[in-house]
């Protein structure tokens, strides 16, 4: 409504008794219910819009063709949701001159825009107001990833668009308002912007519309070839093979084939075949025949095949295969070639067993080779010490395949190996192996061990002579691996130290190890002079047309935080959040807003999360990390409340642990670390977040998670006491909050403290109150949140100790079924709320509410258990039987159960029904 009121001081005549100062009502009604003589405008139950004033910016205008001096303004209110509506004026106590009032509307108007047809769309009550309006994709158009959007503002103009179609696969824009198909001989293989194109070679279409053309008759596409390639055909057979035979093996060399079917990507696949000698029969070879690079896939034209057998005859077949010859219904065009192997020394003997050792003696067995290619005549056995080298070395021959060595030192490492010999000469020798000699004092313990087998022996009038057994060592020193405890579901789990021979990580090992040469060190970006630098130097600008923006999925401090897809040329598309920053920012926002990017693009962790970049050169500024599935910690806990196994909650814990380790590693302290900062991905990885805590030291929010100390903002409820008071933050202090956010994860997103204040939280933990186990945590991690929770900042394990405590938990999952135990009657009431007092319960539905079970109300009461005495009863078949199947939370009731009992053996009489 838009009211003109004139000035009473230019109007003659009138008493001063005259005010440009009036009320304004509304009523709300579907019929005509005001008439003459009636009370209606009295008694009606009017709403009152605002009191209009008029200010002192009078002007003079020409009214009906006189000038006065009037003065305007204008007033909104609704919504409105009857037929229609009563208007009242009400004086101020004097008289009024209102010269005109004007009742109207705004709208946006209907719209056809980014190939969607967008309604008439009324405004919002007020001028700030913003309307959705959904759009409809034009005819032969799709939506492009989003629902479409447009904004409506309260002036009645279009803003803010959000997602838009494009045209259909087979038809092409025109104008930007008609998608027209794709003419015959033409087409469009793609949703998009794209024109319709003619059709590539060896392929047509004979309608309209049109999203891809088929091939004609003996050409074909690959799998991997776009809608656009051209279709092609198989090659012809490779040409001129040759073969050149050395014993086993052989060398097989070719041309390429004179047509390739109008494709480069021509490789070879060698056939072997093991034939007859009168080539009757041929059947696959062995498996242990070699091809040198490979058997199929070649993209040379020469292959070495060794392994074969001696004077044997074999088939090779050479086939020429592209990307379509698998779509031919014909075989691959291929050559033959037939060769037959010469006589050839035996192959190398495979591994070398120690019968039995002495003080100067070895004895050796081996098996046969695999490919003896004849006869084997003898067999060779080299050998050395081990701080010699092989020039040094004696020979011992041997008929069979077991040897004894004489003449050797007591305790020394010998370095032996072993070949076959046939009619075609010796073969290779076997890899080196080590075995050692007993030193004296190992033969005389070797012998008192068996001084009883030989006196009982001697006893008997029988001697029986005991070879002494000797353990080979291995030379190469093989590597040591440990079995952990695989982690259980989708858990992440990140190696730490710098041995990658330790690393059992199921994804992969770390690129970073702590301690390695040229560790990063955190560089705060407020110590530039030019802030804008730390950005670019730490921070990838991105292109805005790489993002495109979906869904609002939350609101950040300074603009809306968004859920979209990031593009990056050379990459495949992946979906990220993005953090913007409002219209109308001053450049200190700006500074401190993109100040988080210049801390997160300095650190490269697993659980850290990830920044892909920022975008300063467009509006609005965005900061993009990658995209959290899950969301905040503490949200998804409380959704999932009793869905994990505690081996998956200490994973998560590890996860975290992990990410603080690096960034203490590189002096970065986080000071805001709580379970709302840390999210959660799809496979479960938890990634610290949110590096903004120096915007909360202005003292500019009103968040009350965040309370004033010394002119700062403070999350005390996860502060260590030494931060809270002397505002000293360190690795220690965020050593205490992880212990906080411990138990945020074992009491699936439970409040820390409850509903206790602030100041009641400082004041307890001054008096060495500590918060409680959780409901079924283990001893063991209630005793590390503890630890967390030392008083003196350096008794506090580190965050290194941390992780290797967590990891031995997780490699030893007995060590967390000890459960903390909870007083049934707490000592310290204040404190231990996870035990709630059962005497303040009236019902069942009361009970379960404390406990967080109410989804089980309808349950409990449709079985008959209404009250509580009848509760107390039940056992763990009761709540199967009434339909509580989740084992987290039949152990999380039965623990009330229990805890139920207790305070009703000790109070009696206060249970009685």
């Amino acid at each position: 409504m838009r009211f003109t009121v004139r000035d009473c001081s230019s109007i003659p005549n009138v008493p001063g008794s005259c005010k440009e100062t009036f009320n304004l009502y509304y009523y709300e009604t579907d019929f005509v219910i005001a008439t003459k003589g009636t009370t209606f405008w009295m008694e009606a139950p009017y709403l009152k819009v605002d009191t209009i004033a008029a200010d002192e910016s009078f002007s003079q205008v020409d009214f009906g063709g006189r000038l006065m001096k009037v003065n305007t303004e204008v007033r909104s209110f609704g919504p409105l949701s009857k037929n229609g509506f009563y208007l009242a004026f009400q004086d101020y106590g004097a008289c009024m001159s209102l010269l005109s009032v004007r009742v109207f509307y705004k709208k946006c108007p209907s719209i056809v825009q980014n190939f969607a047809i967008f309604p008439e769309t009324m405004t919002g009550a007020e001028s700030t107001s913003l309307v959705i309006a959904r759009g409809m994709c034009i005819a032969n158009s799709e939506e492009v990833d989003v629902p479409i959007k447009l904004y409506c503002n309260g002036d009645g103009e279009w803003m803010v668009p959000i997602g838009s179609c494009t045209c259909k696969a087979g038809f092409e824009p025109d104008n930007a308002n008609v998608c027209r198909a794709c003419p015959p001989g033409t087409f469009k293989s793609n949703q998009g912007a794209g024109l319709c194109l003619q059709c590539p070679l060896n392929s047509r279409s004979t309608a309209e519309a049109a999203g891809i053309c088929v091939c004609r008759n003996g050409y074909y596409r690959g799998d991997m070839d776009q809608p656009d390639a051209p279709c092609t055909s198989v090659p012809s057979g490779p040409r001129n093979v040759i073969s050149i035979v050395n014993e086993t093996s052989v060398i097989l060399e070719w041309h390429p084939p004179r047509e390739t079917g109008g494709r480069d990507d021509v490789v070879y696949n060698i056939v072997c075949k093991k034939c007859r000698a009168d080539r009757r029969s041929c059947s696959h070879c062995d498996d242990n025949v070699e091809f040198v690079p490979r058997q199929l896939g070649l993209t040379e034209t020469h292959v070495f095949i060794s392994n074969l057998w001696a004077h044997t005859v074999y088939t090779f077949e050479i086939q020429a295969v592209n990307g379509v010859s698998n779509k031919s219904p014909y075989p691959a065009q291929h050559v033959s070639i037939d060769i037959t192997t010469n006589q050839a020394a035996p192959s190398m003997v495979p591994i070398m067993h120690q019968v039995s050792s002495t003080m100067k003696s070895i004895t050796l067995s081996w098996p046969q080779p695999e490919q003896p290619n004849g006869i084997i005549l003898d067999y060779e056995l080299r050998f050395y010490e081990k701080d010699q080298t092989e020039f040094n070395s004696s020979m011992v021959k041997s008929l069979t395949n077991t040897a004894r060595v004489d003449g050797l030192k007591p305790g020394t490492m010998y370095v032996m190996q072993v070949r076959a010999r046939t009619v075609a000469g010796f073969g290779k020798y076997s890899g080196k192996m080590c075995f050692q000699t007993l030193t004296d004092d190992d033969y005389k313990s070797e012998l008192r061990e068996q001084l009883p087998l030989i006196a009982g022996s001697a006893a008997a009038g029988v001697v029986f002579i005991v070879s002494l057994v000797a353990i080979s060592i291995v030379c190469r020193r093989k590597r040591a691996y440990t079995k952990d405890a695989v982690y259980s579901d989708k858990l992440q789990h990140y190696s730490t130290g710098r041995d990658l021979t330790n690393c059992h990580s199921p994804i992969g090992c770390p690129t970073h190890f702590s301690g390695s040469p040229g560790m990063k060190i955190y560089i705060d970006p407020f110590t530039y002079e030019d802030p804008n630098e730390a950005v670019r130097e730490f921070a990838k600008e991105i292109d805005v047309s790489s993002v495109k923006i979906e869904e609002v999925i939350g609101a950040g401090e300074f603009g809306e935080v968004y859920k979209g897809r990031l593009k990056l040329p050379g990459k495949r598309e992946i979906y990220v959040a993005i953090k913007t920053l409002k219209a109308g920012y001053s450049e200190k926002q700006r500074r401190d807003f993109l100040s988080e990017a210049s801390i997160m693009g300095q650190f490269d962790h697993p659980n850290i999360i990830r920044l892909e970049g920022v975008v300063t050169k467009s509006r609005p500024v965005m900061i993009v990390t990658e995209f959290m599935e899950n969301g905040a910690l503490d949200s998804f806990l409380r959704q999932n409340d009793g869905q994990f196994t505690v081996i998956q909650l200490v994973g998560m814990m590890r996860g975290i642990a992990a990410g603080m380790k690096y960034l203490a590693e590189m002096n970065y302290v986080h000071r805001d670390l709580a379970a709302r900062n840390i999210l959660v991905n799809s496979n479960l990885v938890c990634k610290v977040s949110d590096f903004g805590l120096s915007r909360y030291l202005q003292d500019d929010t009103s968040d009350p998670t965040y309370t004033s100390s010394l002119g700062g903002k403070i999350p005390v409820r996860w502060t260590a006491p030494e931060a809270i008071a002397y505002r000293k933050f360190t690795s220690a202090s965020d050593v205490w909050s992880y212990g906080i956010v411990m138990w945020e994860v074992m009491s699936f997103g439970e409040r820390p403290y409850w509903d206790m204040s602030n100041q009641d939280v400082i004041n307890a933990i001054e008096q060495d109150y500590r918060l409680p186990a959780p409901m079924d945590c283990p001893a063991a991690l209630h005793q590390l949140m503890l630890d967390c929770w030392q008083k003196d900042r350096n008794a506090r394990p580190r965050f290194s100790d941390i992780v290797n405590t967590l990891d031995k938990m997780i490699r030893n999952p007995t060590s967390l079924k000890a459960v903390a135990t909870i007083t049934a009657v707490p000592s310290q009431p204040l404190l231990d709320r996870s035990v709630p007092d059962f005497t303040t319960f009236t019902s069942v539905e009361d009970w379960l509410c404390a406990i967080k079970m109410t989804q089980y109300r309808d349950n409990f009461l449709s079985s008959g258990f209404t009250s509580l005495q009848l509760v107390s009863q039940m056992t763990s078949e009761d709540l199967l039987r009434i339909g509580v199947t989740l084992a987290g939370h039949q152990r999380k009731i039965l623990s009330n159960i229990q805890s139920m009992r207790a305070q009703m053996s000790q109070s009696p009489l206060l249970w009685h029904d």
